[in-house]
C-alpha cells in the first residue's frame, strides 16, 4: 500500500529473512525522497506525498506503474488496457480527457528525467521506490504538473556484488523472467544490468474464433553505470529499453459478456508494437556551499498500433455489423537538460535553483482504414525554464517555504490531410508556476503544514483534428491549489500516520470533442473543481504482523457548461470523471519463523493480503452512466529459506471485472474496457 511517505511493511520478499519474525516489532525506517528535487526527508516536506518502494511493488506484482499508481487511494487512471494510452489524475484533478501527447496533467520524470505521461505503462523494472507529489509542481517539475507529479526512481549500481532471478507462472499464460546483477567494475567505476521478459495470453477474447484477441509481450533491460570520483563528485549512466508488442486496445461493448469479447478479424492486433528508450548521463559534484548536479536526458519513442471500433459496437451505434479501425504511427525523441545548485542533505535551510531546457519533435500518422484516408501530422515544442525554492526556519518549531518557476513555451504544428491538404500554427507561452507554504513542528514527532500553489498547463494542438477547421489551438489551464495537513512518526518508530485536506479549482481544462458519425473532433475547456480529505498510515504491531492503509474522500465536478463534445453537451455541476468519492486500501503483512522441515534451513513464512476498495464513479464528462464500484483482494504466500523464496499468489480474488475506464461514443452504446480477472500462479526468486 502507497501509505504513510516515512513508513511501509516488511513486504514478503527473500530479503526478508533478515527481519525480526514473531519478536518486537522493528522500528520505522524514515524516508529519503527527492520531491523538490534534492535529497530530504519526506516528514520534512510541506506537501503531500506518497511512496511507494520497490519491494512492495513486487510483493504485490505490479509489474507495470499504472498498475501500482492504480492501487494508491486518491490515485486514478483511465486507460484502454494497452500501453499506448493512460491518463492519470491526482486528488480528482487531472485533465480529463487528453487531447493529445503532450496533454497531461501529472508529470511523469524517471531517475529526473522527464518523460510522457503516455508511458505510465513502463515496466517497474528493480524500481528503488516511486515517489506520488500530490498538488500542482510546477515549481519544479514544470508545465505537465499541475494536478501532480510521478518521480521514479531505479536501483543504482552497488560496491557490492549482488543480484537476484525470479520467475512465474500463473493462469491465462502469464510468465515473468527477471535478472539482476550488480557489482564493482573497478575501484571507481560500479554496473547495474537488469532485465525481464514477460507475457500472457489476452483476458479478452475474440468473438469471431474463441481464443484470446492477442498474446502481448514485453521485453525490459536496463544497464547502469555509476563512476565515484572521489568525495562528493559521482556520475551516473543509464540506458534502458522496452518493447512491448502485441497489445490491443480495448473498446468493448458494454454490457461485457462473459468471458468479456470484441468482434474483429482474427490477428487484427497481431503488429501492434511499442519501444521507449530512455539515456541519461546524471552528474553531482559537492561545493563548498552546497551540491551541483546537472541531469542530461534523452527519450525516443515508435508507436504503431492498430485500434477502433469492433463490429458489435458499429452495430450498436449505427447499424453496420463491420469493424472501423485505423492505424496509428507515433513517433518522436525529447531532449532535455536540467542544471540545478541545492543545498546538501541535511542543511538547516534547504534550497534549490536551477535551469530546465527541453526540445522535443514527433509525428503522429494515421490511416482510417475502412476510407483510405490518412492524415500526417508533426509537433515541435522547445522550453526553457528558471526556478528555485527555498525553505527558512523561521524559528525553532516554525518554517517559511517559496519557490516560483518562470517558462517560456515554444510550439509548432504542420499537417497534411489526405495527403493534399496542408495546416500549420504556431504558439507561443510564457507563464510563472510557484508554491508558498507553512510547516509548523508541533512536537517532536508531529509537523503540521499548509501551502497554496498554482499550476500551469500550457495550450497546443490536439493530435486527433481531421480536418483544417479542427486544429484551433485548445486553451491553457491552470490550477490553484489549497493543503492543510499533517504528518506524524511516534517516539517509538512503530507507528506512522499523515492527513490532508484539499481544495483545487481549475479553469479551462481539456477535453476530446469527437462526432462518431463524421470523424470530426476539436478540442474545448471546461472549468473544475475538487474537494476532499485523505488518510493514510502504517502500524508495526509486532509478533511478526504490521498494517497498512489509506483512504480518501474526494468531490469533483464540472463547474462549466461546455458544448460542442461528443455525446452531449455538458453541464455545470456534472461529476468529474474516473473520480470515486471513496477509495481506500488495507494491507495486513504477517512473517514468521518456521521450525525446519523438508530439510530447509531456518525457514520463514511471509504472507501479504491486500484489500481495495474503489467506489462508483462517473465514465465520462456528460455523466451518461456510472462505472460501478469494486473490491480487489490479492495474497501472496511464501517461504524463504537462505536466499530462495518459493511463493504461491491469488490476483484479483474476488474475479471482478472491475472497468479501466467508460465512454458513450452515441447516445445508444456504451463501450469500456474491463480489468483481468482472478488469476492464481506461483513463483520464485533467489537471491545471491
Amino acid at each position: 500500500m502507497s501509505g504513510a511517505q516515512d513508513a511501509r511493511p516488511d513486504p514478503p520478499s527473500a530479503g526478508a529473512t533478515a527481519a525480526p519474525a514473531g519478536g518486537d516489532a522493528p522500528e520505522l525506517a524514515g524516508v529519503t525522497v527527492t520531491a523538490r528535487r534534492a535529497e530530504e526527508r519526506a516528514k520534512d516536506v510541506p506537501l503531500g506525498i506518497g511512496v511507494i518502494d520497490g519491494e512492495e511493488i513486487e510483493a504485490r506484482r505490479q509489474p507495470t506503474l499504472e498498475e501500482a499508481l492504480r492501487g494508491t487511494p486518491g490515485v486514478n487512471v483511465w486507460s484502454d488496457g494497452s500501453p499506448h494510452s493512460a491518463n492519470v489524475l491526482i486528488r480528482g484533478t487531472g485533465s480529463i480527457n487528453p487531447v493529445s501527447t503532450d496533454d497531461g496533467a501529472v508529470a511523469l520524470s524517471v531517475d529526473g528525467v522527464p518523460m510522457s505521461v503516455r508511458n505510465m505503462s513502463l515496466g517497474t523494472l528493480d524500481v528503488e521506490r516511486v515517489e506520488i507529489l500530490k498538488g500542482p509542481q510546477g515549481t519544479l517539475f514544470g508545465s505537465n504538473s499541475r494536478a501532480g507529479a510521478i518521480n521514479v526512481i531505479t536501483n543504482q549500481p552497488t560496491r557490492n556484488l549482488e543480484g537476484y532471478v525470479r520467475g512465474e507462472i500463473g493462469q491465462d499464460g502469464q510468465h515473468l523472467e527477471e535478472a539482476v546483477i550488480s557489482g564493482p567494475l573497478s575501484q571507481s567505476l560500479s554496473g547495474r544490468l537488469a532485465i525481464r521478459n514477460s507475457g500472457s495470453d489476452h483476458w479478452v477474447d475474440n468473438a469471431r474464433t474463441s481464443e484470446p484477441l492477442s498474446k502481448p509481450r514485453s521485453l525490459m533491460f536496463r544497464g547502469s553505470l555509476l563512476w565515484d570520483g572521489g568525495p562528493g563528485t559521482n556520475a551516473l549512466f543509464v540506458a534502458e529499453r522496452e518493447e512491448t508488442k502485441r497489445s490491443p486496445g480495448l473498446v468493448v461493448l458494454r454490457p461485457y459478456g462473459d468471458p468479456p469479447s470484441m468482434d474483429v478479424t482474427p490477428g487484427l492486433f497481431d503488429h501492434n508494437a511499442k519501444l521507449v528508450e530512455r539515456y541519461s548521463v546524471t552528474i553531482n559534484h559537492d561545493l563548498p556551499v552546497g551540491r551541483l548536479t546537472s541531469v542530461t536526458g534523452y527519450t525516443k519513442f515508435d508507436t504503431d498500433f492498430v485500434g477502433g471500433y469492433d463490429a458489435r459496437a458499429m452495430q450498436a451505434m449505427f447499424g453496420m455489423p463491420a469493424e472501423n479501425m485505423q492505424r496509428s504511427m507515433m513517433g518522436g525523441h525529447t531532449t532535455s537538460q536540467d542544471l540545478r545548485w541545492s543545498s546538501r542533505p541535511g542543511a538547516s535551510v534547504f534550497w534549490v535553483a536551477g535551469v530546465n531546457l527541453s526540445r522535443a519533435e514527433r509525428s503522429f500518422e494515421q490511416l482510417y482504414l475502412s476510407r483510405n484516408f490518412g492524415i500526417d501530422r508533426r509537433y515541435e515544442t522547445d522550453s526553457q525554464a528558471l526556478y528555485g525554492e527555498v525553505t527558512w526556519p523561521l524559528t525553532n518549531v516554525l518554517k517559511l517555504t517559496g519557490g516560483m518557476r518562470h517558462t517560456w513555451d515554444r510550439k509548432s504544428y504542420d499537417a497534411t490531410y489526405g495527403g493534399t491538404v496542408p495546416d500549420a500554427r504556431k504558439l507561443r507561452d510564457d507563464y510563472s508556476t510557484g508554491r508558498v507554504a507553512l510547516s509548523y513542528a508541533l512536537t517532536p514527532t508531529t509537523n503540521l503544514y499548509g501551502a497554496w500553489s498554482r499550476g500551469y498547463e500550457s495550450g497546443g494542438i490536439g493530435d486527433h483534428p481531421t480536418q483544417v477547421a479542427d486544429s484551433v489551438p485548445y486553451k491553457a489551464a491552470s490550477t490553484n491549489a489549497v493543503e492543510v495537513g499533517f504528518k506524524m512518526e511516534s517516539a517509538s518508530r512503530r507507528f506512522a500516520l499523515n492527513g490532508a485536506l484539499f481544495a483545487t479549482r481549475v479553469k479551462d481544462d481539456h477535453l476530446l470533442g469527437f462526432d462518431a458519425a463524421t470523424l470530426a473532433t476539436s478540442t474545448v475547456n471546461a472549468d473544475t473543481q475538487s474537494r476532499g480529505a485523505e488518510l493514510q498510515g502504517v502500524w508495526r504491531l509486532g509478533n511478526g504482523f504490521s498494517l497498512s492503509g489509506g483512504v480518501s474522500v474526494i468531490d469533483a465536478e464540472i463547474t462549466s457548461n461546455v458544448s460542442g463534445v461528443s455525446g452531449g453537451a455538458i453541464r455545470k455541476g456534472n461529476r468529474s470523471p474516473d473520480v470515486p468519492k471513496w477509495s481506500g486500501s488495507l494491507g495486513v503483512a504477517y512473517t514468521q519463523r518456521l521450525s525446519a522441515f523438508m530439510g530447509l534451513p531456518t525457514p520463514v513464512l511471509n504472507a501479504r493480503l491486500d484489500y481495495q476498495y474503489v467506489g462508483t464513479r462517473a465514465a465520462d464528462p456528460q455523466n451518461h452512466f456510472d462505472l460501478k464500484k469494486y473490491q480487489k483482494v490479492d495474497l501472496r504466500i511464501g517461504v524463504v529459506s537462505g536466499g530462495t523464496e518459493v511463493y504461491v499468489f491469488g490476483s484479483n480474488l474476488l474475479d471482478e471485472r472491475y472497468d479501466l475506464y467508460g465512454f458513450a461514443p452515441t447516445a445508444t452504446a456504451y463501450v469500456g474496457a474491463p480489468a483481468r480477472g482472478r488469476t492464481l500462479g506461483v513463483g520464485f526468486r533467489y537471491d545471491f
